[in-house]
């Protein structure tokens, strides 16, 4: 097991999730609990999956992990 903060996709992740917190500060006051927040659970959920995919036994375990990350990337 790895130290998944040293990862080069957890490090981008990262990056995006800044980048998703900035863009949606300005958006509108109405869209706080609609738009906003189902991006920004999207864009955390990337790092919260490669976290605690690495914390798997297994590689398929991780690799699984990775897929839904991916998915929340796509979301």
């Amino acid at each position: 097991m790895s130290d998944f903060r040293k990862l080069n996709v957890y490090c981008k992740a990262l990056d995006f999730v800044d980048a998703i917190y900035k863009l949606t500060g300005g958006f509108p006051k109405d869209e706080q609990f609609g738009l906003t927040s189902q991006l920004k659970r999207a864009s955390s959920s990337i790092c919260c999956n490669i976290a605690e995919g690495n914390g798997r036994y297994h590689k398929k375990d991780f690799m699984q992990f990775l897929r839904i990350a991916l998915g929340s990337s796509l979301e």
